[in-house]
């Protein structure tokens, strides 16, 4: 009797203790559906954001900019980027030569065109180092918002070519909306220099490593035309066969604002698929939200295939170094997709925006 007694004890607990935990659970669960802003870790090296769709981790030291390299998780499907990092951060550049003064530039603002890795057409570096490999290190902030986590960073660039001040400002704002499997990011800079065309280079949404394109079947290009033949007839979708082997910038699947027509969207992802199986995956893409932003953008191979964007082009005016000088920049949705269908549709809830406000009270694309 005394031990069916305590066994009847034991079990009134443990309905006790279910009746406590329930709520919880509950509570847990109900904050899953309604999308959880997302957890943040942060150690001396990198913050790292956990949302129920997406892990990402962002570097403080190191290659540095945007997200760092194979850590955007999609917890849907279980893929990763591909290649060294996305929305990742170069120099501020102009059309033109730097051949009568290269030998006096310092660092890495060199810049030599007319071979297979920066095509032929005539470039120069204004303001360097490279960003992602030259800066070391950053200072990024976190702000948490009701239904969104964000991450702020900026840096002041260092060499300038001569004629040029250094000290122009670059910014990044990268937002993860709760409940989606993409982020919202903003590069923006403001010169301290001018320039009839000045534009800064980015990976976007960033390029992919890969063997015989084993790691992806197919890149879609909502401005691509058929390579070679017409030039005319959109398709979009190129097989990965076409980046078996190395091509330059200029020489196919080349966009430059001055030459062709400003497409409705401006989309380049690429189709994953698993390197052993062959099982297709989702969509990994980068959105330009408005496309007059894009002054020239390229999908060349180089032993991995090389997603550059440049962003600006216009006239520039120095507002000087305590005023932060006059800003351009662009913004840009870059995540997991299901299907191009589904890219178009949320590039339309956006497009046409350029800029990106962030506060603890909330974000908005302007």
């Amino acid at each position: 009797m005394r031990e069916l007694s305590r066994r009847a004890q034991g079990g009134e607990r443990r309905a006790s203790i279910r009746a406590l935990q329930w709520p919880v659970l509950l509570f847990a669960f109900a904050h899953v559906l309604a999308g959880e802003p997302g957890a943040i870790t942060e150690n001396e090296n990198e913050i790292r954001i956990v949302t129920p769709e997406l892990e990402a981790a962002v570097r403080k030291k190191g290659y540095v900019t945007g997200i760092a390299a194979g850590s955007l998780l999609d917890k849907k499907t279980g893929s990763r980027d591909l290649g060294y990092g996305l929305d990742i951060v170069d120099w501020i550049m102009e059309p033109g030569s730097d051949e009568a003064y290269r030998d006096k530039l310092p660092g890495d603002l060199p810049y030599v065109f007319g071979n297979a890795w920066h095509g032929k057409r005539p470039k120069r570096s204004i303001e360097g180092p490279q960003i992602c490999t030259q800066a070391k290190e950053l200072a990024p902030t976190v702000v948490r918002g009701r239904d969104f986590v964000a991450v702020q960073m900026s840096w002041r660039y260092t060499l300038a070519a001569p004629g040029h001040t250094p000290g122009s400002t670059w910014s990044q704002t990268i937002v993860f909306p709760a409940g989606k499997r993409y982020f919202i990011s903003s590069d923006r800079i403001a010169s301290v220099n001018s320039s009839d065309e000045m534009f800064f280079r980015i990976d976007m949404p960033g390029h992919i490593k890969h063997k015989e394109g084993d790691a992806f079947s197919e890149i879609y290009l909502s401005y691509a035309v058929n390579a070679p033949g017409d030039g005319k007839t959109p398709i979009g979708k190129i097989p990965s066969s076409e980046f078996s082997v190395n091509f330059a910038p200029d020489e196919k699947y080349n966009y430059r604002r001055d030459t062709n027509p400003i497409p409705k969207r401006f989309i380049r992802a690429y189709h994953l698929r698993d390197s052993k199986t062959g099982q297709p995956g989702p969509w990994l893409a980068g959105m330009t939200l408005n496309p007059a932003d894009v002054y020239e953008a390229w999908c060349h191979q180089r032993g991995y295939v090389c997603f550059i964007e440049e962003i600006g082009g216009h006239p520039v005016k120095p507002g000087g170094a305590g005023a932060g000088g006059e800003s351009f920049g662009a913004a840009f949705i870059v995540g997991y997709f299901d299907s191009i269908e589904e890219m178009e549709a949320v590039y339309d809830t956006y497009s046409g925006k350029s800029m990106l406000e962030m506060t603890a009270e909330g974000w908005k694309l302007k």
